[in-house]
C-alpha cells in the first residue's frame, strides 16, 4: 500500500474516545504505536508489531514524545486575546472596562485579521486543532477568523455576536443580526472545516425580539450550534433574574426562546440549580467549563460532582482573554484543582477526554476528531514530557498516568513538540520559520 498521499507516523499513542468515568476501557494506548494518513484521514491504528508488515512500504515517521489528539477548545474568544491577563475586575465591570472597548475595534477589517492570524497561530503552538470561537458583533470578524482557519486547514466553528443591547459601537438590532447570521451561514458553512453556531452574548445583551430571533434563526438551520453563556457570575445571574422575573432560572430564559437543545453549548454553569441540571440534562445541552476563566474572575469554582450526578455533557474551554492561557493541557490541570476544591478527584485519563473526544462530542464533531480512529482527520499533538527540566525530572521512570498528570500541571506551550493539522505538521517547536503547515 502506497502512494503520494499516504504516510505513516510511529511513537507512543495515547486517547481517551470515551468517558473513563463511565467506560474502564476507555483508554487507548500503544506504547510503540503505528499511525496511518491517507488523505489527512487516518486509515489504520495499532501497535507497531501489529501493522509494521501490512504498511511496510508506507513512508514512515518517527515521533519521539507521546502523540494524543488535537486538543478541541470547547469555550474561546478571539478577539479579547490582546486583553488577556487584564487587572482588577469581576465579570460584568471587566467586560465595561476591558473588553468592549477591544471589540470595538474589529470594526476594522484589518485589525480583525491581524488578530484572527495571531489567535490561530496561538492555538497551533498550544496544540488546539479543533475550537468553539467567539468573534464579535462584526460580520468582518467573523469573515477573518474563517478565512484564517481555511488556510490553515483548521476546524473552526464560530459565528457573529448577536447584541443589541451592547454598548454603542458594539450594538446590532434585531434585524441586522438576522441578516448578518444568515449571509454568514451562506457563506462559511460547512466550507472546509468550518462550521457555524448562532451566538446571542448572553441574556442581559439581548433583546426579547433578538433573543426569539436568535431561536428562529437556530431552527431554521439545525446544523449550527448555539453558544452563549450561563450562570458565570453571582451578580450576573442576579441582574438576569432581574430582568427576567417570570424565568425559574437562567437557563429557562434561554429555554423561553427555543435556545435550549442538543447542539446548545453554554459556558461556564458555574452556579447552578438542579433544575437547570436536570433540564440540560434532558435537553442534551452541555457546558464548556472554563476553570482558569472562572477562578481569574472571581466566579467560582464548577460542580463536577453536581455535573455528574445529573449526567451533564461536558468539555473544557480556555476561555481567552479572562482565561489566563491558551494551554489545554493546563486548563485540564486547572480543572483538576477546580474539582478538588469541591471535594472531586478528576482522573488525568478523564481530564484528556473532556480536552479532546468529550470537547469534540459537546461540539457534535466526534466523528471527525478527538478520539485518533480510523475514519477521523489525522489531527495529533506530539507532548515532549523532558520540555521543562521539573518536568524531565518529575516523568523519568513515571507510570503513564503520572506522566500525563505532571505534564497538565506542569506543562504549558513549551510541551507542545509539534502540533499536526490532517497529517501535516502545522507547528514545530524546533523549526525557526513559526507555525506555517508543510
Amino acid at each position: 500500500m502506497t502512494g503520494p498521499d499516504i504516510r505513516a507516523f510511529r511513537g507512543e499513542l495515547l486517547s481517551v474516545p470515551r468517558d473513563p468515568r463511565d467506560d474502564r476501557d476507555a483508554v487507548r494506548h500503544e506504547s510503540d504505536g503505528l499511525l496511518v494518513v491517507e488523505h489527512g484521514v487516518i486509515v489504520a491504528r495499532g501497535p507497531y508489531g501489529e501493522l509494521a508488515e501490512r504498511f511496510g512500504r508506507v513512508p514512515t515517521t518517527d515521533l519521539p514524545g507521546l502523540i494524543v489528539p488535537g486538543f478541541v477548545d470547547a469555550h474561546v474568544h478571539y478577539p479579547q486575546m490582546d486583553r488577556i491577563a487584564a487587572h482588577g475586575e469581576q465579570l460584568l465591570d471587566w467586560l465595561d472596562r476591558h473588553i468592549f472597548p477591544a471589540e470595538m475595534a474589529f470594526a476594522d477589517r484589518a485589525h480583525a485579521d491581524r488578530v484572527a492570524n495571531a489567535f490561530l497561530d496561538e492555538l497551533l503552538r498550544h496544540g488546539t486543532t479543533s475550537a468553539l470561537v467567539f468573534a464579535t458583533v462584526h460580520a468582518q470578524s467573523v469573515d477573518a477568523l474563517f478565512e484564517a482557519s481555511l488556510a490553515r486547514q483548521m476546524r473552526i466553528i464560530s459565528g457573529k455576536v448577536l447584541m443589541d443591547l451592547g454598548p454603542a459601537g458594539l450594538a446590532d438590532t434585531p434585524q441586522s443580526a438576522r441578516a448578518g447570521t444568515e449571509a454568514l451561514i451562506a457563506r462559511w458553512h460547512a466550507r472546509g472545516r468550518l462550521g457555524y453556531a448562532v451566538t446571542p452574548r448572553f441574556a442581559l445583551t439581548s433583546s426579547d425580539e433578538q433573543l426569539m430571533v436568535a431561536g428562529q434563526v437556530l431552527a431554521a438551520h439545525p446544523e449550527a450550534l448555539l453558544h452563549t453563556h450561563l450562570a458565570e457570575n453571582r451578580r450576573e445571574i442576579q441582574a438576569v433574574a432581574q430582568r427576567f422575573p417570570d424565568a425559574a432560572d437562567y437557563l429557562d430564559v434561554y429555554d423561553r426562546f427555543g435556545l435550549v437543545g442538543a447542539r446548545s453549548v453554554f459556558a461556564h454553569g458555574v452556579h447552578l440549580p438542579d433544575r437547570s441540571c436536570a433540564r440540560l440534562a434532558q435537553s442534551g445541552a452541555g457546558i464548556a467549563v472554563c476553570p482558569s476563566s472562572n477562578l481569574f474572575l472571581g466566579s467560582g469554582f464548577f460542580d463536577f460532582g453536581q455535573a455528574d450526578a445529573f449526567g451533564l455533557r461536558i468539555g473544557l474551554g480556555t476561555d481567552v482573554g479572562a482565561g489566563t492561557t491558551f494551554s489545554m493541557l493546563h486548563t485540564a490541570g486547572l480543572a483538576y484543582q477546580a474539582a478538588l476544591a469541591r471535594g472531586d478527584r478528576l482522573d488525568p485519563f478523564r481530564a484528556l477526554y473532556l480536552a479532546t473526544a468529550g470537547s469534540a462530542a459537546l461540539l457534535h464533531v466526534a466523528d471527525r476528531v478527538g478520539a485518533l480512529e480510523p475514519g477521523q482527520e489525522a489531527d495529533f499533538v506530539v507532548l515532549d514530557t523532558a520540555a521543562t527540566p521539573l518536568l524531565a525530572r518529575r516523568t523519568a521512570g513515571a507510570t503513564l498516568a503520572d506522566r500525563l498528570f505532571a505534564l497538565q500541571i506542569l506543562g504549558d506551550d513549551r510541551a507542545i513538540r509539534q502540533t499536526w493539522i490532517m497529517g501535516r505538521c502545522a507547528w514545530d517547536r524546533t523549526c525557526p520559520t513559526g507555525p506555517a503547515i508543510r
